[in-house]
């Protein structure tokens, strides 16, 4: 049975969190995307790794294939057996030649569907604040092209009709032609004193809105480039009380996390709720130890403990998923008291049911050592400490010093992250970014190594660097980085808050 099928997918306005679950699906399966200039590249993370990935884009007058070859592109593929989808920025329908596709499609037999998108002329004045239709104002919407078929004779939009005929009005990536369009629209009856907006880059941390009428916007938008969507109409006049996008904290910001990259989407999603732009940027990776057999003695001789001492959640999850692949469970832990560092590590026991028994006031080792003081002898007890390889040495000599019997075990390693697909050193001395965020040490260290000690100081004082702890704090000014912005509380929602309220008090 053949599979080939070509999926017409409308990949929204560019917020890659804006396209559908079915869209989402579609780029997820597909032995080849061919995607366009205004899809937001976040999109194709999604796709599997084997998968072909062909540009296609357009802009202005540069086009990397005309529409005829992209047709014949998308043939080729389908008749080589390959399930292809089709990625368009918006809806495909809506000024994105998706009919043209489909109708190609359909003369040589190819089956085909179409997924909507969010389209743009809806979603991107929503981001500025911007209903299309409200009852005080219009119940009519009217969506068009700013720049008509250039082959054409003459223009196939009744101006005189539409210039009264329709509330709101949402012209295509018309900035070029926006005299033209203005000029049309006052020359066949509407008032010049109708408000108008243009906005660039819509639902993007990139989004830019300039607000006038239509006999200022010329004017006021003449530095606006493509794309944009031009909005004409009274609802305008409700970005002032309803422009909730731009308005957010961290709007216009970009903050880079360097965390692995297993960890870095709650991280980078805390962020995003904030508005900010956040480069997943991993500077270190989680690898399994270079033997499993410590571990495995250890978890075979597990009754013998009185203490396991967890500090990261990689911790947890290594040393619970090594006991699992030896065919044990939690009941297999019975009895022994469990020690975490942190609510996220905390947390990450306490999915498996488990009660943690003794958590430290402060996210740091000196701090487990003067809890487990207070809840137990020490002296004499069993302690596991299942931990990464570059772990500090504080916790276990502690411990021993205090009559401890410790057990050091590496679960896991921590290695330098190899981040693909970005110069970040040139978006930082571009201005681009904002923050950088550093979680641990060893994000701190394999930073300066991936981005060179030598350019190190000539970022500090352009680009902010903020830091979870102040152990974290120590590594970072040891290697020459000056650290700004420091979190109170040693986690990630701390860490967040040291950011905005930062964020903050320079706005002010």
């Amino acid at each position: 049975m053949k599979r080939s099928i070509v999926y017409l997918v409308g990949a929204g306005p560019g917020d890659p969190r804006l396209i559908t679950v079915k869209g989402l699906e579609c780029i997820k399966k597909a032995d080849v995307i061919v995607y366009d200039y205004l899809v937001n590249v976040e999109l194709l993370k999604a796709a599997r790794p084997e998968a072909e990935m062909i540009y296609v884009g357009k802009q202005g007058s540069a086009h990397t294939l005309e529409q005829d070859d992209i047709n014949m592109l998308l043939v080729k593929k389908a008749l080589e057996d390959k399930i292809v989808t089709r990625l368009k920025g918006g809806d495909p329908y809506i000024f994105g030649r998706g009919g043209e596709e489909a109708l190609v499609l359909k003369e040589y037999k190819i089956p085909f569907e179409v997924i909507p998108g969010i389209t743009a002329a809806i979603a991107t004045p929503n981001y500025a604040g911007i209903p299309v239709t409200h009852r005080e104002f219009t119940s009519t919407f009217g969506l068009i092209t700013g720049h008509e078929d250039p082959t054409k004779n003459e223009s196939s939009i009744d101006w005189s009709k539409i210039s009264t005929g329709i509330g709101t009005l949402a012209f295509y990536m018309g900035v070029k032609n926006l005299p033209y369009i203005t000029t049309q629209l006052m020359k066949h009856g509407r008032s010049g004193d109708t408000p108008v907006a243009v906005i660039r880059w819509g639902t993007t941390f990139r989004q830019e809105t300039v607000v006038g009428t239509l006999s200022t916007i010329v004017e006021k938008a003449k530095n606006i480039k493509p794309p944009a969507i031009t909005i004409v109409g009274e609802v305008v006049t409700l970005r002032d009380q309803l422009n909730w996008f731009e308005n957010k904290p961290l709007f216009g910001k970009t903050i880079v996390v360097t965390r692995s990259r297993e960890q870095a989407s709650e991280f980078a999603d805390r962020l995003y709720e904030f508005g900010a732009n956040v480069i997943e940027f991993p500077t270190i990776e989680i690898a399994k130890p270079d033997t499993l057999q410590p571990l495995d003695e250890a978890i075979s001789d597990i009754q013998s403990y009185d203490w396991l001492v967890f500090t990261s959640i990689n911790g947890v999850d290594s040393f619970f998923q090594r006991l699992f692949d030896l065919g044990k469970d939690v009941r297999d832990i019975k009895g022994i008291k469990i020690c975490a560092i942190g609510p996220a590590t905390a947390g990450g026991i306490e999915k498996y049911h488990i009660r943690v028994n003794c958590k430290p006031p402060k996210f740091v080792a000196e701090s487990v050592v003067e809890e487990l003081k207070r809840v137990t002898a020490i002296k004499g007890e069993r302690f596991l400490l299942p931990r990464a390889d570059i772990a500090r040495s504080y916790l276990p000599e502690e411990l021993q010093k205090l009559g401890g019997r410790v057990n050091d075990l590496v679960v896991y390693k921590t290695l330098i992250g190899q981040p693909k697909g970005i110069n970040l050193l040139e978006k930082m001395k571009d201005g681009e970014v904002s923050i950088v965020t550093f979680t641990s040490s060893s994000t701190v260290r394999n930073f300066v190594e991936l981005i060179g000690k030598e350019n190190i100081a000539s970022l500090n004082g352009h680009v902010r660097f903020a830091s979870i702890g102040p152990i974290t704090t120590k590594t970072a000014e040891e290697l020459g980085v000056d650290i700004s912005i420091k979190a109170e509380e040693y986690t990630i929602p701390g860490l967040v808050n040291a950011i905005l309220e930062s964020i903050a008090s320079i706005a002010k």
